[in-house]
């Protein structure tokens, strides 16, 4: 990036990359008196909403994967069984650097389930109707990296 100019800051609607970079820079030279508080405090907000965003993401994939692999023996593949170790591996990760997190998937899961339940029901030949209208495994089993519905 091209030298910092403090005298003449960047809009945060205008241009966020530099404005971002000026802010950081203020921030270390201790000029506190031109920081855009009101922003930082946002985007700081904004990276735990991130956080949990991620969470929900990984946990919408890896439900829909589960269902998939329960109803689909036939179709088991170790893509399908990869993409299962990949989303709890990274949710994983998201708890281990956010511990505050450990509890958010069990506060969500069961409002991403309907939509994990399409995205299961159009990624096969399965009808909507005929996946349960509930989740079928709790947080543990979704989150446990040993369980796979219906075995291997």
């Amino acid at each position: 990036m091209n030298k910092i100019d403090l005298k003449k800051l960047a809009d945060y609607e205008e241009d966020f990359a530099l404005w971002s970079a000026e802010q950081a820079a203020l921030i270390r030279a201790g000029k506190f008196d031109r920081v855009d508080l009101e922003n930082i405090a946002e985007e700081i907000e904004s990276l735990g909403s991130n956080e949990k965003q991620e969470i929900e993401s990984r946990l919408e994939v890896l439900i829909a994967h589960l269902l998939k692999w329960e109803r689909q023996p036939e179709h088991r593949s170790r893509s399908w069984s990869s993409t299962i170790d990949e989303q709890r591996y990274r949710i994983a990760r998201r708890i281990k650097h956010s511990p505050s997190l450990r509890t958010y998937p069990g506060e969500v899961f069961s409002e991403l389930y309907p939509q994990a339940r399409k995205t299961a029901s159009a990624e096969t030949t399965i009808y909507l109707h005929l996946f349960p209208e509930t989740c079928p495994f709790t947080i543990e089993q979704i989150l446990d990296p040993d369980f796979l519905p219906g075995g291997l």
